[in-house]
């Protein structure tokens, strides 16, 4: 029991310096690798900001587009929805006005 309970403790001493290592290469790496994103982020900064009124004037663009189609298919889903139970309705109007008629009179006239 005790060898299994020092496997355990070497295998997370061994994970720890694992740990360790890999951390200390990301922290090399980002600390090499800075000034060639930084000089990345400069010259793509003028292509991001065309994304950017490239994105805004597509949206103007089809804006209006969009929520005319956005309506239309409201419209399609409520009738998708409502038609199959028109018929059900149609039953419970028919006996709806059956019951709400009026009864004849059965007084007899003199």
């Amino acid at each position: 029991m005790i060898e299994l309970a020092l496997l355990a403790v070497a295998a997370g001493a061994v994970f720890v310096v694992v740990a360790l290592v890999f951390a200390a290469v990301q922290a090399l790496l980002w600390l090499v690798l800075l000034p060639l994103r930084l000089l990345l982020h400069i010259l793509l900064l003028p292509l991001l900001l065309l994304k950017a009124l490239f994105g805004g004037l597509m949206l103007l663009v089809f804006g209006p587009v969009l929520v005319i189609a956005l309506f239309a298919g409201l419209v399609a889903l409520a009738a998708a929805l409502i038609v199959p139970v028109l018929p059900l309705l149609f039953i419970v109007f028919v006996v709806w006005v059956i019951l709400r008629s009026k009864p004849t009179s059965t007084a007899i006239a003199r």
